[in-house]
């Protein structure tokens, strides 16, 4: 063989193991560096042995027999499908949640379980299906958080032997069956209706309530002003018999004192010089000429007109005029604003003074049996009253009779 020849079959067979040596190297190096990312463990297994878990950064394993596995330590979400399940009132539902886990032992979720993702989702559906077939449809319906709970507590022992922590479980929908739903819709509006109709008759209630009240109140105010003027109208009539009562006595004395005057004039045109004149004349004299002269003539008793005693006083109200007038004027002036207020109030609710309709009721019955009784107490205290005024001979009339005699 030429050398030349030779040489250049050594030189390139020399290049061609060197090379493969290089790449040899670099393969080695690759296999022997591994790099965990911050979020995540790995399983490291040497010819199929579990040797150890990889922390984040970089590691060196033995090359061409080693393997690693992967786990997220990370919060993970697992969607779990709908399901069909029969509740106790048996009542077809359909529902689905949604589950959030996180590994936290890495090493039994690769030694307890083959795939812990997969596992925890079957799990989730049979415990949701046996949860709601524990439940009735209203409970189904109304307590999402009871079912929540029910579904980790059912989780939480299986996956812990797993490594793995159910953080929550939310179950998203559960729907009944269409006819169902109809149902629910047909009992719902028959719910509302009958709330409408009982706010309605609340309403008609209060309203019937609040008119009655306002014609109560408006009745005591007519009744009252009525009184006022009853009682003005009669204080009138006294005020003015008694005016009538002191003309009729100063004219009376008047015609007295003009008719002794003519008398006196009569005897004077007489023959005879000697006259003899009462008393009771020579005082109407003096009263006479007082009036007369507005002179200082001393007043003789006799013809004087009597006042009326301080019983009758009392009894006409003379003395309390001026008060029984202006005590009359003030009840008799009324506030209006005070009244449209008041009005305003009673429309909208707001007097406290309102009371219920059943209130009212019982109230009335209660003053009807007080009324009886009261009926009762003065029939027997009327006879009674009878009897003592017939024992005791007669003083009532005999006052009344004294009043009339002083009247006059």
């Amino acid at each position: 063989m030429d050398p030349v020849t030779l040489q250049l079959g050594l030189g390139f067979g020399s290049f061609a193991v060197g090379l493969l040596v290089l790449l040899l190297a670099v393969v080695t190096v690759y296999q022997m560096v591994e790099i965990v990312d911050a979020y995540e463990k790995k399983a490291l297994t040497v010819f199929g042995e579990y040797r150890k878990l990889l922390e984040p950064g970089i590691n060196f394993i033995p090359p061409f027999v080693s393997r690693t596995y992967a786990f997220d330590m990370r919060t993970q979400t697992l969607d779990v499908p709908r399901q069909e399940a029969i509740t106790r009132d048996n009542s077809p539902v359909t529902a689905d949640a949604v589950v959030y886990i996180k590994v936290m032992d890495a090493k039994k979720a690769f030694l307890e379980v083959d795939d812990y993702k997969k596992a925890v989702s079957n799990l989730a559906q049979t415990t949701l299906r046996a949860v709601l077939g524990d439940m009735e449809l209203d409970d189904t319906l109304n307590k999402r958080q009871e079912i929540n709970a029910r579904i980790r507590k059912e989780l939480d022992e299986p996956t812990d032997e797993w490594g793995v922590r159910v953080e929550s479980v939310e179950v998203r929908e559960v729907n009944p069956s269409q006819d169902v739903q109809q149902a629910m819709e047909q009992q719902t509006s028959a719910e509302r209706r009958r709330r409408a109709m009982i706010l309605e008759a609340q309403g008609e209630r209060r309203s019937a309530v609040e008119t009655a009240e306002g014609e109560k109140q408006s009745n005591i105010i007519r009744a009252q002003g009525e009184k006022q003027s009853q009682i003005l109208e009669a204080q009138g009539d006294a005020i003015s018999t008694v005016l009538r009562a002191k003309s009729a006595e100063s004219m009376g004395e008047r015609a007295i004192i003009e008719k002794g005057m003519e008398t006196l004039e009569t005897i004077g045109q007489g023959e005879s010089t000697t006259f003899v004149l009462p008393q009771e004349l020579t005082s109407l004299l003096g009263r006479y000429g007082r009036q007369l002269s507005n002179s200082d003539v001393q007043e003789q008793a006799g013809l004087d007109s009597l006042d009326f005693d301080a019983e009758t006083r009392e009894l006409i109200g003379l003395d309390d005029i001026e008060e029984i007038l202006g005590q009359i004027d003030e009840a008799a002036e009324m506030d209006v604003e005070e009244l449209e207020q008041e009005a305003q109030a009673i429309k909208e609710g707001a007097d406290p003074d309102i009371k219920s309709a059943d209130e009212i009721i019982t109230e009335a019955d209660a003053e009807d049996k007080a009324d009886i009784r009261d009926s009762e107490e003065v029939v027997d205290d009327g006879s009674g009253d009878a009897a003592a005024g017939t024992s005791a001979g007669g003083t009532a009339p005999d006052e009344d009779a004294e009043v009339e005699r002083e009247l006059e």
